[in-house]
């Protein structure tokens, strides 16, 4: 699923369109959200960290206009220039490179360029590589003769003399200031995937980058992929040429067989690859999700899950005989969540933290590398959010928790060995959502903080002290263009839905807010285990644009139901185990009668639902199950029946539907399709790879057979966010609004 893509931090609109009249700083329109710069943020710098507190970051060139200088700052803001944008016009060239990313090596000498970037599926992650060394002036383009933007994930060896990449499925190891290059693999195809993923690990596991130097230099491993088996879903492209163009990919949907996962390790010179022994089938049995260099150039720690997904097993590999042996392993009756901040190796080697949920909170741990101890870090009944800095030599660890309120973020310190109690560092006086990103050492940090409706700041601040050193963005302009907007103040509420539960959820009441009138309400639904709504942060341009309906006499609400990734402990989030779209649709239901009981201003008979993605799929399951509650919704990019999406997603939250066929069928919208009694539009990309045009069809067809009126729009093209193309986010916008307008009446009644 793909819930993040509507929780932006900043607006980056579309340059301003020549206006005719002066425009009310005070009134939202859709001109004003999605064509021009009213509100756009500040521009924000990326920051890559180096020892001391130093970092380096790109910076505008004075010379050349659109092009990038990239410098190192050191912890008193002094700014060194370390390659001037002139110095990468390559041979031939009149303008340097647009730099799309780039790394150093250790001495700073060797920066590595990633340019000419082309999406692939979410990411920009195929381009053109290019070397320039600064102690040389030496300018060098790697790949030979590959085509345009076809390298991938390009990584420097630990000494800096030599780069590999991913091209046409096979690794290559090349000398960093150009030449032949060495192949690593050679039987990669559109089928065998070497050093980088399929769909299905890309979307639902977030593996793209799949291969590593070992620490030495002498050795890679790497994933390697084999989809041949997997059932392949095509895609009908309509608008590029005068005949239709197919596009064909392996996908398997619930049910199905997935690739064939092996990981394995090649001498960096050439060679035979050495493939570790992992057991299991991984075609229909297991995953191998995580893989990584266990602290030495000798051993891989990998974590293996099987196909339910309640269980992960963290095995130990030797690199050089692909013999493996158990470390961890993990159990949950529902599933486990594979996580980033696990991993890291403590005490000379002889630890590695992990983070579980085995207590019924998610706490971190350090699991012993003989197998046998694994000992508490942090404990109570709190959430930790994300592990964000192991500071070894200080015996310390900072970490995001909220425990409290589960709609915020803030940072926290405590012990490493587990003694004492956490420290909130996050100052008492900033309530809100906090995000960092710690230097070595923890000593600086990157922080961005922002509370509902207010624009993020971001500043460089020192820790523990948590002072401001320095203000990257303080997006005061945009924070002054927000504050004059007509609106009511917002107010966060826990809606009781019986049996003790209560959910957490914000209002924003209409901007000419009277308490003795009634308004229409408009809920925003999410609802699936992958994403969180109701949260004390920035919404972004979705935050504005629900903000113009409260101007235009619209109350607008959110509720995150049970199985939303709360940090309200492991029983909240995984209580929808098998009962997606069951539980989650009767809490929805809950909430809005006991709002609508809690609040007489908010009309009963003018109640409207939407949402995207799985936000699409509950906006169906509202309608259906509780027709006489929703009077209109609007499903943007729904999964009307979940046996067509995939397996790894689908799977983890609801088994296999080979074992639960009538969960999966109870749980399906359309399944309930028989039940819609109001107005409904469905909005769907035909060129979404994600959640597949295909199930819209399907629903569509089912709504016809059962005589159903409802509206759809088809984006010709458009993948699952629905914004390529000019034009593309104002019309979708503004075809929500107007759907909205013609079918709940807006404005306040007696």
């Amino acid at each position: 699923m793909f819930p993040r893509s509507l929780l932006l931090l900043f607006l980056l609109a579309a340059p301003a369109a020549a206006q005719s009249q002066p425009i009310d700083p005070t009134a939202l329109t859709l001109d004003r959200l999605f064509a021009s710069d009213d509100f756009r943020g500040d521009p924000v710098p990326g920051v890559k960290w180096l020892d001391g507190g130093a970092y380096t970051t790109l910076q505008p060139s004075k010379t050349h206009k659109g092009a990038s200088d990239l410098a190192r700052v050191d912890a008193a803001g002094k700014a060194e220039v370390l390659v001037a944008a002139e110095k990468l016009i390559p041979p031939g060239a009149k303008e340097p490179l647009a730099v799309h990313g780039y790394d150093l090596s250790k001495d700073l000498d060797l920066v590595l360029i990633f340019t000419n970037s082309a999406k692939v599926w979410r990411q920009n992650t195929r381009g053109d590589y290019w070397t320039f060394r600064r102690s040389t002036g030496k300018l060098a383009k790697l790949g030979g003769d590959a085509k345009p933007s076809t390298l991938m994930f390009a990584k420097m060896s630990p000494d800096g003399t030599r780069v590999g990449y991913v091209r046409d499925n096979n690794i290559y190891a090349e000398p960093a200031a150009g030449g032949a290059a060495t192949p690593l693999t050679a039987d990669g195809t559109e089928q065998v995937i070497n050093g980088t993923f399929d769909w299905v690990y890309e979307e639902e596991f977030y593996c793209r980058d799949g291969w590593r130097w070992s620490p030495d230099g002498k050795s890679v491993a790497y994933w390697q992929l084999d989809t041949r088996g997997v059932k392949a879903f095509t895609m009908i492209d309509n608008t590029t040429a005068v005949y239709p163009a197919l596009k064909t990919f392996a996908y398997p949907k619930t049910g199905e067989r997935n690739s064939a996962c092996r990981v394995g390790v090649v001498p960096a010179a050439g060679g035979p690859t050495k493939w570790l022994d992992v057991p299991g089938d991984t075609r229909t049995d297991f995953y191998i999700p995580r893989m990584e260099w266990a602290g030495n150039a000798t051993e891989l720690v990998v974590q293996r899950v099987n196909r339910l997904q309640n269980a992960v097993d963290v095995l130990l590999a030797d690199a050089r005989t692909g013999q493996v042996r158990a470390l961890l392993t993990e159990r949950d009756g529902a599933w486990v969540d594979v996580h980033d901040d696990a991993g890291e190796w403590v005490e000379k080697g002889a630890a590695f933290t992990w983070v579980s949920e085995r207590d019924g909170w998610r706490h971190l741990y350090l699991a012993s590398r003989d197998g046998k101890s694994v000992r508490k870090v942090t404990s109570g009944e709190f959430d930790v959010i994300r592990v964000l800095s192991i500071d070894e030599k200080a015996g310390s660890v900072y970490f995001l928790a909220s425990p409290d309120n589960p709609t915020q973020h803030y940072l926290y310190k405590c012990a490493l060995d587990g003694t004492g109690a956490p420290v909130r560092v996050t100052p008492a006086d900033q309530p809100g959502w906090h995000d960092y990103d710690l230097a070595p050492g923890g000593a600086l940090a990157v922080h961005t903080y922002s509370t509902f409706g207010k624009p993020p700041r971001v500043e460089l601040i020192s820790l523990p002290d948590h002072k401001v050193v320095r203000v990257f963005a303080a997006n005061d302009k945009l924070r002054e263009t927000v504050a004059k907007l007509k609106q009511t103040p917002p107010e966060f509420f826990r809606a009781d839905v019986g049996g003790g539960v209560k959910l957490d959820g914000w209002l924003m009441k209409p901007a000419n807010f009277d308490p003795a009138k009634k308004y229409p309400v408009l809920f925003h639904v999410y609802g699936e285990p992958a994403g969180q709504l109701v949260t004390d942060r920035w919404g972004g341009r979705q935050h504005l644009w629900h903000l113009m309906l409260t101007q235009q006499g619209y109350a607008v609400a959110c509720v995150d139901n049970r199985g939303t990734p709360c940090p309200r402990g492991r029983d909240w989030r995984k209580s929808v185990y098998r009962k997606i779209g069951v539980t989650a649709s009767a809490d929805q239901a809950a909430a809005v009668r006991d709002l609508l009981k809690q609040r007489p201003y908010l009309d009963g008979s003018r109640v409207g639902v939407w949402g995207w993605s799985g936000g699409g799929s509950m906006t169906l399951n509202q309608m259906f199950r509780h027709p006489d509650l929703y009077r209109t919704g609007m499903s943007v990019a729904p999964v009307p029946d979940m046996r067509l999406y995939d397996t790894i997603y689908q799977e983890r939250y609801m088994g296999l539907p080979q074992d639960n066929a009538e969960d999966y069928k109870q749980g399906s919208p359309i399944t309930h399709a028989a039940g819609l009694k109001g107005n409904l539009l469905i909005v769907h990309g035909t060129g979404d790879d994600n959640v597949h045009y295909q199930g819209t069809e399907k629903l569509a067809d089912k709504l016809i057979e059962l005589n159903k009126p409802f509206a759809m729009m088809a984006y010709p093209n458009r993948s699952h966010s629905i914004n390529e193309g000019k034009n593309t986010s104002r019309h979708l916008y503004g075809l929500l609004t107007k759907y909205l307008n013609d079918n709940l009446p807006a404005g306040p009644k007696p």
